[in-house]
Order: structure tokens, then C-alpha cells, then sequence
């Protein structure tokens, strides 16, 4: 099943989206880094990349770097006086990402602040405000990461929650895993809140079987 999944997503990619060397470069050093091959698929990135443009995003966060994959998908799409700020716990990443957000040309959209994230989104300034936030980074943070998503956002802004079906583990209460726990108290904490339309869709495909929330701010 995995194979037939992983063929569907490289036809699509293929037939869509077509090879991007520049990406595919920044996937090959992140490899040869030793960064762990969690990078989203082509097809996910151009997903995030079509919700900036969708939502016309200037100012973006980023909970989780890596290698800077799934940045420069989104950095690519804003305007010329955008913004994005990334949050990544790991110097060795943050570096990775620097050296890839570089090759990329876009080292002067981007802001990469090493360090726990949560320290780092309790620095920010009160008045900060992003468009459109992506989550994906440690899970059982997830909860945390929503509040402090809440705080800098404004009607309208998009929040995006990556890897929450966790192979299907999700719907096990009973799961020692803290990243689903963590990703389950993320989910409820949505779905109760009533400044939020939310939705979650499941994925398969090269990544296997998971999926993202959406979450739109109200007011």
C-alpha cells in the first residue's frame, strides 16, 4: 500500500508540479546534514504554498524548521515586503536552513531564531501579528503552540496544524505516545474554541498515512 501511495504522489508531482532543483538540492542537503527525511512532499509544499497565496499572507510563522523545505515553499509566495519567521529548537538545523534558505534566494524574507520555541514566541512583542501560521514542530508542545498561535493572530489569519493523524494513533485515548496525546489535546482544544472554524483532513502518500488541521480565525 505504501508503494501504491508513494506512485500516486510522484505521478502527481510529476503531472502538477513538475522538479524544482533548487528544492530538490536543499532535500539532498539536508540529507547529506543528517537531518531526519520528515521534510513535507512537493505536493504538500505547493499545498502550503497556494494557502499564502490564498489567504495573501505578508507576515508568516513557522513552529519547526528542519532544513528549510517547507519554508521556502512559503517564502516563495510572499510579496516583495513580506515577511516569514521560523522558530527551530536545533543550531545543526537552524544552520542547515540558513545555508538552504540562501540557495533558495530567500535569506532576506526569512528570519530563522534558534531555540525553544516556546521561549522564543514569549519574546516576541504584544502587538505582533501573523497571517497565516504553520505548526510542525514538537507534538506535545502542540497545545502550547496554540495558545501563543491564538495570541498573534488576527480575524482572518490561518493556522495549519501538519502531522496530527499520526498513522490513525489519534483516535487511541489510551496512548502512551506523547506526541498524540499531545496532538489530541491540540485537536480538542480547536474544536472547542468558538473564535476558530476548524476542519482536519487525513493524507497518504511517500510520507505515509497522516494528515493537517485548518484552522480559521474568526474574531
Amino acid at each position: 500500500m505504501q508503494k501504491s501511495w508513494s506512485d500516486v504522489d510522484n505521478y502527481l508531482i510529476d503531472a502538477l508540479i513538475g522538479r524544482d532543483q533548487i528544492l530538490e538540492q536543499v532535500l539532498e542537503n539536508n540529507q547529506q546534514a543528517g537531518l531526519p527525511a520528515i521534510d513535507v512532499a512537493a505536493n504538500q509544499g505547493q499545498l502550503l504554498a497556494l494557502f499564502v497565496r490564498m489567504t495573501r499572507a505578508k507576515h508568516i510563522l513557522e513552529i519547526g524548521t528542519l532544513g528549510g523545505y517547507s519554508t521556502i515553499w512559503m517564502a516563495r509566495e510572499l510579496p516583495v515586503d513580506g515577511k516569514l519567521i521560523t522558530l527551530e529548537f536545533s543550531p545543526h538545523h537552524a544552520a542547515v536552513a540558513r545555508q538552504n534558505l540562501k540557495l533558495a534566494g530567500m535569506e532576506n524574507k526569512v528570519e530563522v531564531i534558534e531555540g525553544p520555541a516556546l521561549e522564543s514566541l514569549a519574546s516576541f512583542e504584544q502587538h505582533t501579528m501573523f497571517d497565516l501560521i504553520f505548526i510542525d514542530a514538537d507534538k506535545p508542545n502542540n497545545p502550547q503552540y496554540l495558545e501563543w498561535a491564538l495570541r498573534y493572530s488576527h480575524p482572518g489569519t490561518l493556522i495549519i496544524g501538519d502531522n496530527v493523524v499520526r498513522d490513525g494513533e489519534v483516535t487511541n485515548p489510551d496512548s502512551h505516545d506523547k506526541n498524540v496525546q499531545g496532538v489530541r489535546r491540540f485537536i480538542e482544544m480547536m474544536g472547542n474554541d468558538p473564535r476558530l472554524t476548524v476542519t482536519a483532513l487525513q493524507t497518504v502518500g511517500m510520507k505515509g498515512w497522516d494528515g493537517f488541521t485548518l484552522a480559521w480565525v474568526n474574531s
